[in-house]
């Protein structure tokens, strides 16, 4: 279904916008939350008005926000958590608890669906964004260290992890490298094809030997 976006909607457009989108979720979460309506002719005669206003309003909230987003633009958060010894956690680092940490450093009020992350379930380096406006949306990172490690513990893992997949990225490769050439091998050691256009025709093999 095609629908006008009343509003900015993190990953998908901004108020004004015409987007194709799938009959779920323009009809279970666009249209109930008033962030779009059904993009019929009558509709997009308003699009130039809702982007209008979107913008005066946009603009407004990014200049209200910006010095919130360079307080987050590149904080860590720290999480000590118990964790199996393949580095899963016996639980999960949810953005509740993300929400609250923020509070804790920065003194800012974040709600937790602002936060772009699925619950963080393994030690390590994490990423997570804050969606603050469609233009606003600072990166914090996120270290889950073993409890009774040091926070830097984090990133040894996390290069340890980065290693592991260069490795089987190369393996991959590699893999794929030697396939073509016994590929190529193959090819070249096949008998060659009979050229067809070079066979004579019966009659004229006929007549050559009767020659």
């Amino acid at each position: 279904m095609k629908v006008l976006l009343l509003k900015d909607v993190y990953k998908l457009g901004r108020a004004g916008d015409v987007k194709k989108v799938a009959d779920g979720f323009g009809r279970n979460y666009l249209l109930p939350q008033g962030l779009g309506v059904l993009a019929t002719p009558g509709a997009l005669k308003q699009v130039e008005y809702i982007r209008r206003t979107s913008g005066v309003q946009r603009e407004k909230l990014n200049q209200e926000l910006g010095s919130v987003a360079e307080r987050l633009e590149g904080l860590k958060l720290v999480f000590p958590a118990k964790a199996g010894e393949t580095g899963k956690l016996y639980g999960s680092i949810t953005t509740a608890m993300m929400a609250e940490a923020i509070l804790k450093e920065t003194g800012t009020t974040i709600d937790r669906r602002q936060l772009d992350s699925q619950p963080i379930k393994t030690l390590g380096v994490h990423k997570a964004h804050v969606r603050l406006t469609i233009d606003l949306v600072p990166e914090i990172t996120v270290l889950v260290h073993r409890e009774g490690e040091a926070p830097e513990s984090a990133y040894a893992i996390a290069e340890a992890e980065a290693a592991a997949a260069e490795g089987v990225g190369e393996f991959v490769e590699l893999e794929a490298e030697l396939e073509a050439e016994e590929a190529e091998e193959a090819a070249q050691a096949a008998p060659p094809e009979a050229d067809e256009d070079a066979k004579p025709e019966s009659g004229e093999a006929e007549a050559a030997e009767a020659d």
